[in-house]
C-alpha cells in the first residue's frame, strides 16, 4: 500500500467519525454549529487523528475502537487554528484555502467556535472508548491531552513565540534554544499527544511507551520545521493559507533564524532519526516510518 492509499484509507475513517459528530441542521445552537462545522470541514490532511490510529495499530490495538478519541484530537487542533488566525494574533484571511472564521462570521463567533472546539474534542476523549474496562485508559489520556495543549504545552509555545516575534536580530546562539522550545511546544506537542493517546489506549506503558513519545516529539519538531520552509517556499493555492507572513511579521523560524539551506539540513537530520524511531516501534517499512517520510517532504 502506498502513503497516498494508506492516508487515503486513514482520512475515510476519520471524516465518517467527524460528520457523525455534528447535529443536524437547524438543532441548537445552529449558527455556532454551522460555524464549528465550517472550521473543521474546511480540508486539512487530518495527521493528529492519523497518527493516533497508526500509533495504535503499531501497539497492536484495533483503531476503529478509538476513533472518536482521535477525532477529539482533531476538533483540538481546529480550535487552535482557529484561534491563531484572529487579528489578535496571526491577523490571516485565509485558512485551508478559503476565508478564515473570524472572516466568513465574525470575531466573536470565531472566538466560541474556538472554545466549543477545544471543549467537544476533551468530551470526546474523555467519553471514547465507551464501556466501564475502558475507563481509567480514558482518564490517562484526557489528562496526557489536557496537558499537552495547556500552559505548560502548546498554550505555552503560542505565548513565547508571540515573545520572540520581532527578536531576530539577537545572536543566533541566544535564539536557538527559544526556537526549538517553541516548535516542541506550540506545534509538537498536540502532535507527541496523538501518537500517545494511540499508545494509551493500546495499553502501552513503561520504556515501551517511551518509544512513542519520542517518535512523537520527533515529528512535532519535523512538522514545524517543514511549515517555516513551505512558509517560505509555496504558493498560497498549495499551502492553504497565506504564504511570506513569518518573515513579514518577524517570526522566529528556522528559516529566519538559519536561512533556507540550513533548515533543510536540520529537517533531514530529523527526519533520519524519525524513521530510526519508527523502526523500534514496528520494523522497517512500517506505516509509522511511512507517515514521517511524508510530513518531512511534504508540498502543502
Amino acid at each position: 500500500m502506498t502513503i497516498a492509499e494508506m492516508l487515503a484509507r486513514e482520512r475515510e475513517a476519520v471524516e465518517k467519525c467527524l460528520h457523525d459528530l455534528f447535529p443536524a441542521a437547524g438543532e441548537w445552537p445552529d449558527r455556532l454549529w454551522q460555524a464549528m462545522a465550517y472550521a473543521v470541514f474546511a480540508g486539512g490532511k487530518r495527521i493528529r487523528p492519523v497518527l493516533a490510529r497508526l500509533a495504535h495499530r503499531a501497539a497492536g490495538g484495533d483503531p476503529a475502537q478509538i476513533t472518536y478519541s482521535a477525532c477529539g484530537l482533531e476538533l483540538i487542533h481546529t480550535y487552535s487554528l482557529v484561534h491563531d488566525d484572529l487579528p489578535a494574533l496571526d491577523d490571516d484571511v485565509l485558512r485551508r484555502g478559503r476565508p478564515t472564521v473570524h472572516v466568513a462570521y465574525d470575531e466573536a463567533t470565531a472566538i466560541l467556535v474556538g472554545d466549543a472546539l477545544l471543549t467537544e474534542g476533551l468530551l470526546l476523549i474523555a467519553r471514547h472508548p465507551e464501556g466501564v474496562g475502558w475507563a481509567e485508559r480514558r482518564a490517562e489520556a484526557v489528562a496526557m491531552v489536557a496537558e499537552a495543549i495547556s500552559a505548560r504545552g502548546m498554550v505555552g509555545g503560542q505565548v513565547e513565540d508571540l515573545e520572540a516575534t520581532g527578536q531576530i536580530e539577537g545572536v543566533a546562539g541566544d535564539l536557538e534554544e527559544t526556537l526549538e522550545r517553541i516548535h516542541r511546544h506550540k506545534t509538537g506537542a498536540l502532535l507527541r499527544a496523538s501518537v500517545e493517546l494511540g499508545a494509551i489506549l493500546a495499553g502501552v506503558d513503561g520504556s515501551q511507551r517511551r518509544f512513542f513519545v519520542e517518535y512523537g516529539e520527533d515529528l512535532g519538531l519535523a512538522f514545524q520545521i517543514a511549515d517555516d520552509i513551505l512558509d517560505a517556499t509555496a504558493a498560497a493555492e498549495d499551502l492553504g493559507k497565506s504564504p511570506g507572513k513569518d518573515e513579514a511579521a518577524g517570526k522566529l523560524t528556522y528559516v529566519t533564524l538559519y536561512g533556507l539551506d540550513q533548515a533543510q539540513r536540520r529537517l533531514d537530520e530529523v527526519e533520519q532519526q524519525l524513521l530510526e524511531r519508527a523502526d523500534a516501534i514496528e520494523g522497517p517499512d512500517g506505516e509509522l516510518g511511512a507517515l514521517a517520510r511524508f510530513v518531512c517532504r511534504r508540498k502543502s
